[in-house]
């Protein structure tokens, strides 16, 4: 189990809104096939496994093979067949299963179809570990909303940008490349008005091999210009505000890349955070990384919406200027990437 943990994390960033699994299949203690989830419609972890017994000419071995899976094998058809049906077509033996799948379509029925066809399973085996991998999804199906990530970078004097608001290069170059690639695993990322203003980021990942993330900017009186980058058409962006105005609608198209721009409507209040997270969630999404000043950090620390703190301390003093947020939750870890110290946080 712990390898097919091991190439279950292989899935990370590809295979969302799907969660990522891997499938090890063992004959005599040995094993005799492997595979893992590796992108959103592609087949699943199972039939990877089962197509590399195959490969090696140990099909035959299955009726005495046992296969651990790290997610209950589904029990539905959507993009793929049900990978229960799979097991029990070629006849295996015994089931190991990491976590039972929270997904209504498939939870417990993918355990009894196994059962009712005459196959051993044993569940529960490290499942902790399980949970961990696909923290998103579970707390996608549990809780009914994104997974949310807060991540900034303060000077050694405790400031996230100029009094201004103007940003400052707070970190190295190698950090940048860990944020891109945290971007890269993330289904979307989320700015407030004022960094989108001040910074004009483009949102996107470009230090690391991996996919965009869906763009998020909280625009909720439809201020921005249309030439920031944010509007460039490059990636699918939704635009939170009060008006849920259509591109028609507002100032002849005021967002250039309106193709790849969506307006969500929330109502003013004290429920704001909640109300973009439900949305959010609407639309598919799993996880979201907050990447904006100290404003929107603190509206999420405070709305106690939150599930991790990524933050950032560098060498650098600015003597002045907007403060950082201070960090809540249980301390769970560091990590020192060149001068920059990493500090990380669980709400849970």
């Amino acid at each position: 189990m712990q390898r097919a943990l091991q190439l279950a994390e292989y899935g990370r960033g590809s295979v969302s809104p799907n969660p990522m699994v891997g499938c090890v299949i063992v004959y005599d203690d040995k094993i005799i096939g492997e595979g893992w989830h590796r992108n959103y419609g592609g087949p699943h972890a199972e039939v990877r496994a089962v197509e590399d017994v195959d490969k090696r000419s140990n099909g035959h071995l299955l009726s005495e093979a046992t296969a651990y899976v790290t997610l209950e094998p589904c029990s539905h058809t959507g993009k793929t067949p049900p990978c229960a049906d799979l097991l029990i077509s070629r006849g295996i033996k015994k089931v190991v299963v990491c976590n039972g799948d929270p997904n209504p379509l498939v939870s417990g029925r993918g355990i009894r179809r196994l059962q009712d066809a005459g196959i051993e399973v044993v569940q529960g085996l490290l499942s902790e570990q399980g949970k961990e991998l696909n923290k998103r999804f579970f707390k996608s199906f549990l809780e009914k909303r994104p997974y949310v990530i807060l991540k900034w970078a303060e000077t050694a004097d405790g400031f996230i940008a100029e009094a201004s608001g103007k940003s400052v290069q707070i970190s190295g170059k190698l950090s940048g490349v860990h944020v891109h690639k945290w971007r890269s695993e993330e289904d979307a990322i989320l700015v407030g008005l004022n960094t989108a203003l001040n910074d004009n980021p483009k949102l996107n990942v470009r230090h690391w091999k991996g996919r965009n993330p869906v763009r998020v900017v909280l625009d909720r009186n439809i201020r921005l210009p249309n030439t920031i980058n944010l509007f460039d058409n490059s990636q699918k962006t939704f635009v939170i505000n009060y008006q849920e105005q259509t591109v028609e609608e507002s100032a002849s198209g005021r967002y250039a890349g309106y193709g790849n721009t969506s307006y969500i409507k929330i109502s003013p209040g004290e429920n704001e955070i909640d109300q973009i997270l439900q949305e959010l969630f609407k639309r598919g999404i799993q996880s979201v990384l907050v990447e904006g000043g100290a404003q929107v950090l603190t509206s999420f620390l405070k709305a106690g919406l939150w599930d991790e703190i990524r933050r950032c301390q560098s060498l650098k003093k600015i003597g002045s200027g907007i403060k950082a947020p201070l960090p809540e939750g249980i301390f769970t870890g560091s990590e020192q990437v060149e001068e920059d110290f990493w500090s990380f946080y669980s709400r849970v």
